[in-house]
């Protein structure tokens, strides 16, 4: 009879372990895990790691050079060498670093390269104007506010 009992009560404890962690599987994750109160995220769905207004108008800015690499996880954006139709020995290539997940000007870093042909019509680097990069930033920002506000508006 003893054998009996210790199977039946092996048997009700596995049982009840068995339950115990089936329950707990069904809360989801601690949230612990989580980080705080944050929602868990879906790994089919990822998220860019920047801000999104940023990022979408550092492309919208630059749309007129031709894109060389965009890591949109990083955070970088750089083009390629872009001529002006108007000015065909000088050419520019732009790197953006978006550097932080919120809309803020100093979340922001543009560097703006410049090269001139010399007399034998080799590519010499040249200094960008000082406002340049400046300018680029501003006009990023402005087109990642106009983004936002349409995106509040709904329109």
């Amino acid at each position: 009879m003893p054998f009996v009992r210790r199977t039946i009560v092996r048997s009700v404890s596995v049982s009840v372990i068995a339950a115990s962690l089936l329950a707990l599987g069904a809360c989801g994750t601690p949230r612990l895990f989580r980080g705080g109160d944050a929602p868990a995220r879906s790994s089919a769905t990822p998220a860019i790691g920047v801000n999104g207004y940023l990022w979408r108008a550092t492309l919208d800015t630059l749309s007129f050079m031709p894109l060389a690499s965009a890591d949109p996880y990083g955070g970088v954006v750089i083009t390629d060498w872009y001529s002006n139709p108007e000015q065909p020995n000088e050419r520019f290539k732009t790197t953006v670093y978006i550097l932080d997940a919120r809309l803020r000007a100093d979340g922001l870093n543009v560097a703006v390269f410049k090269q001139t042909r010399d007399g034998a019509g080799n590519w010499v680097d040249s200094p960008t104007a000082a406002q340049t990069e400046t300018d680029i930033e501003n006009a990023i920002l402005t087109r990642a506010r106009q983004l936002r506000l349409s995106n509040i508006r709904g329109g």
